[in-house]
């Protein structure tokens, strides 16, 4: 199958040079003209897909062959842009950047080639003028298989450093699509991990990117974006479709489930996934599996709500920051009395990474749900990278044997660190607790990638609704 899908493709010669504040400011700027704009991340960050989702008005997406797959990466870009009239897609790094010891797996190159996306190479010019040809040029020459289809220029202090910059550009042959000047006011705040998420941010997440439109509607040559995004050609590709679980219906025929929908055939299954500001990460297509598996996805805020959403039969606690919230966290005994309850009565639980903190005794000293024996708190150091983890036996999630890509990024440690049942196993070490009815770890599994994983939770899912609370 071919599809047509205008597509363009926002990468840097390097961390920093702006290409998140412009690829959100043109997806909100073609926004404003009208145009049905889909947003998409390159690599597994969980931060700049919140603010494409503000600017497009479209749930976020990530596009990672590590975490999906090669083959799924352009059928998943289809499937998420099928609705659109252009893909925006944010690089990672540097274009050229990937996975450590890969030869650039998972890079912005690597994507805008499975893709066929042309480029827009974002290039900070704050400390140079004429060098930035040369930076192009090398950009444009380095790999024929990526199309530089142009560049625009970021924090340009003046006319005169301009006119500098587009003279030597004038030389490669690569156009000035944009030439943007700095503007403090649009700083987003960072921490420990990057940007502050936009979940996080209230009212001010919105205010931002309606000020990166703006900035970028002011600089930016959009009917020349837009034309570079046409020039992408045919997507030989079959957009993507979650698997739709099989139920047998009451005349006994087999028949696919649609999902998503609360008293259906599924008999309204629901799972309550924890959001708000302290949970703000959790792949779309997470959501998507578990529909199509005859599952509701209910969100609840551990911050604010002191019950889980009733007639959930299972729980989902994602990405985010409790150790920035974790005296909030504590202090909704409610919540955290009633999700230990739970677990104790054996309600399937997936927790990844914050959720893994969340289950602990305690986080940096502070009550969490004690449904783990373990203790979570900040640490000076981290871990960031992605992770070939093997199960090391049956679980909730995932059968002895199975291997999956997976990435872990915090600046946290639990410990212990796993269980006597650990979740994950890599690089010869134990990772994570687990069980027949829970799953957690700081590893983030894309369940695109590995559908087996979701089938399997929704199943648990299915079968403690059918047996009923004990």
């Amino acid at each position: 199958m071919v599809v047509r899908i205008p597509r363009v493709v926002v990468a840097a010669p390097a961390t920093g040079h702006g290409k998140t504040s412009v690829a959100t400011g043109l997806m909100a700027a073609l926004r404003a003209r009208g145009l049905v704009v889909s947003g998409h991340k390159i690599g597994p960050d969980f931060i700049d897909p919140g603010y494409h989702a503000l600017a497009t008005g479209l749930p976020p997406r990530n596009l990672d062959p590590i975490l999906q797959g090669e083959h799924r990466v352009a059928p998943l870009l289809a499937h998420g842009a099928r609705s659109a009239d252009v893909a925006v897609i944010e690089g990672v790094m540097g274009l050229f950047d990937g996975a450590p010891g890969t030869r650039g797996a998972a890079s912005t190159a690597h994507v805008a080639t499975l893709v066929s996306a042309p480029v827009v190479l974002v290039v900070d010019a704050w400390t140079a003028s004429r060098s930035i040809a040369a930076t192009t040029l090398g950009f444009a020459r380095y790999d024929p298989a990526v199309r530089i289809a142009g560049v625009v220029l970021n924090r340009v202090s003046s006319r005169g450093h301009e006119e500098e910059i587009r003279e030597a550009l004038d030389r490669t042959g690569v156009p000035v699509l944009g030439v943007l000047p700095y503007d403090e006011s649009l700083r987003a705040p960072d921490r420990h991990l990057g940007l502050v998420p936009a979940g996080e941010r209230g009212a001010d997440g919105p205010a931002l990117v309606s000020g990166l439109a703006a900035w970028v509607e002011s600089g930016v040559d959009l009917d020349a974006v837009v034309r570079v995004a046409r020039s992408a050609p045919p997507l030989p590709a079959e957009p993507w479709e979650p698997p739709r679980r099989e139920l047998a219906g009451t005349d006994g025929q087999v028949s696919k489930q649609a999902g998503g929908q609360a008293g259906g055939q599924a008999g309204g299954r629901c799972v309550a996934a924890a959001s708000g500001a302290a949970f703000t990460f959790r792949y779309t297509e997470t959501v998507e599996l578990l529909a199509a598996e005859g599952i509701d996805v209910v969100d609840f805020d551990p911050l604010r709500d002191e019950t889980l959403p009733e007639g959930c039969s299972g729980l989902y606690l994602g990405g985010g920051f409790p150790e920035t919230h974790a005296t909030e966290l504590s202090a909704n005994t409610p919540l955290r009395d009633a999700i230990a309850d739970a677990v104790a009565r054996g309600m399937p639980v997936v927790a990844e990474c914050a959720g893994l903190l969340y289950l602990c005794r305690d986080l940096d000293g502070m009550p969490m749900t004690g449904v783990l024996d373990a203790a979570g708190r900040m640490s000076g150091g981290g871990a960031l990278g992605y992770r070939e983890a093997t199960s090391p036996r049956d679980s909730l999630l995932a059968a002895r044997g199975l291997r999956v890509s997976g990435h872990e990024f915090h600046r946290t440690v639990v410990e212990p660190g796993h269980g006597p049942n650990p979740a994950w196993e890599w690089d010869g070490r134990a990772e994570g607790f687990a069980s027949a009815s829970l799953h957690a770890s700081y590893l983030h599994v894309h369940w695109a990638g590995h559908p087996d994983v979701a089938r399997r939770f929704a199943s648990a899912v299915h079968g403690w609704a059918a047996r009923g609370p004990e």
